[in-house]
């Protein structure tokens, strides 16, 4: 604890001086923040073929129905890849 001395003008001055600078420096966080972009790497083959609605294979019954199955959809995928290769 803190014992602070004063008229009540003088403490209210420095509490204002403190609000002022605490407000200012976050102010400044958040411009540095906000300025300070993280950059994105280029998705990778397989992450295109997943974001493509129309390549999603999913479960028809069972526990998982409504789900992706993604072993079905690599299978297709390598398939994919090996024919683009043989061009």
């Amino acid at each position: 604890m803190v014992k602070i001395e004063g008229t009540l003008d003088e403490i209210r001055e420095l509490i204002g001086d403190v609000k002022s600078t605490v407000s200012g420096v976050k102010s400044t966080v958040k411009k540095v923040a906000k300025a300070t972009k993280k950059t994105t790497r280029k998705l990778s083959a397989w992450q295109r073929y997943l974001k493509g609605k129309a390549n999603h294979i999913k479960f028809k019954s069972g526990d998982k129905k409504g789900r992706l199955n993604l072993a079905a959809m690599s299978k297709v995928f390598q398939r994919v890849q090996k024919k683009r290769s043989r061009k």
